[in-house]
C-alpha cells in the first residue's frame, strides 16, 4: 500500500493508472454484451450516435460501443501475451548470457542479434500472412512475443554484465551464495525497473503493431480488435461520409491506451530505480 501511495503522488502514474483501470473496466463490459460481435445486421446501420447506442453504430450493422468494448479487451489481451511470454525469454536469455557469459553469452546474443538485423516488420507480415486464416488473440500474442525479446534481452545482459563486475557479487560468491539465490537477492532488485519499463513498452508496440496489420488486411478480420475496427472503418469510407463517430472510436481508445501505458512505464521505472530511491531518502 505504501508503494502504491508514493507512486500516486507521481502525476504520470496517477492519470496513467486510473486511464488504464477505466479501459480495463470498459474492456469488461463486453462480457455483457448483448450482441455477439462476430454477426452483422444486429442493430440498424450508420445511425449517429444516441440514447439507444451511445457511440452509434457502423456499416456492418453492428452496435459501436459494444464492439469497441470486445476490441480493447482483445487488444488488451494480445499486448499481455506478449508482453509477458517476451520478458519471460528477454529475462532468462539476458541473465544467463549475462552472468554466465562465454560460448552460453556467445551463442544467445548470435540469436539476439539475428533477430534484431532481420527486416522484423516484413517476418511479422510474411508470417501474419501465412497464417491469416486461423489468427486468434493467442496466437497473435505468441507470435509477436517471438519478435519481441531480442532488444530488451541485451539491455538486460548489458546491466547483468555491469552488476556481475561488482564488489557485493564477488563478496556474495565468495561467501557461497548460489546463483540463483545471487539473481533473485541481488540482481532483480537492480533489474526490476527495466524488466517493468520494458513490460509495458513491450505492450504498447504490441497494440501498434496489432493496429498495423489489422490495417492492412493481414489479420483475422472476424475479430473485433482496435485494428479491425480501424480497417472497417478505413473499407466503408467513414472519413468521407461523415461517419466520424465509426473512425474516432478506435482512434481515441488507442491514444487513451498508448498514453496511459506511456505515463506508467516512465513513471514506475523511475520509482523502482534504486539511484532515484536513495535520492528519495537523503531529500527525505
Amino acid at each position: 500500500m505504501r508503494l502504491f501511495r508514493d507512486l500516486l503522488r507521481d502525476f504520470r502514474f496517477f492519470w496513467g493508472f486510473w486511464i488504464f483501470v477505466m479501459m480495463v473496466i470498459f474492456a469488461s463490459l463486453s462480457f455483457f454484451s448483448p450482441y455477439d460481435p462476430t454477426l452483422w445486421g444486429e442493430v440498424p446501420r450508420d445511425m449517429r450516435p444516441s440514447a439507444e447506442y451511445w457511440l452509434g453504430t457502423d456499416s456492418n450493422g453492428q452496435d459501436i460501443f459494444w464492439m469497441a468494448t470486445f476490441a480493447v479487451r482483445n487488444s488488451l489481451t494480445i499486448a499481455l501475451i506478449a508482453g509477458l511470454v517476451s520478458r519471460v525469454i528477454a529475462v532468462t536469455v539476458g541473465m544467463v548470457a549475462g552472468y554466465l557469459g562465454g560460448k552460453s553469452d556467445r551463442v544467445l546474443m548470435f540469436v539476439s542479434d539475428s533477430l534484431l538485423v532481420i527486416p522484423l516488420f516484413l517476418m511479422i507480415v510474411m508470417l501474419a500472412m501465412l497464417i491469416r486464416n486461423s489468427m486468434s488473440v493467442l496466437s497473435l500474442g505468441l507470435l509477436l512475443a517471438i519478435f519481441g525479446w531480442a532488444w530488451d534481452a541485451r539491455l538486460i545482459r548489458s546491466q547483468i554484465l555491469s552488476l556481475r563486475e561488482r564488489e557485493f557479487t564477488k563478496t556474495a560468491v565468495l561467501s557461497g551464495t548460489g546463483t540463483m539465490r545471487l539473481v533473485l537477492n541481488e540482481y532483480m532488485p537492480y533489474s526490476t525497473p527495466l524488466i517493468f519499463s520494458t513490460l509495458i513498452n513491450n505492450m504498447a508496440w504490441a497494440i501498434g503493431l496489432e493496429i498495423t496489420l489489422a490495417i492492412l488486411g493481414l489479420l483475422n478480420l472476424s475479430i473485433p480488435t482496435l485494428g479491425t475496427m480501424l480497417y472497417w472503418a478505413i473499407s466503408y469510407q467513414a472519413v468521407l461520409l461523415g461517419r466520424w463517430w465509426w473512425v474516432l472510436t478506435p482512434i481515441v481508445l488507442s491514444i487513451l491506451l498508448f498514453i496511459s501505458l506511456y505515463w506508467l512505464s516512465v513513471s514506475i521505472s523511475e520509482y523502482l530505480d534504486p539511484r532515484r530511491r536513495i535520492q528519495r531518502v537523503g531529500a527525505a
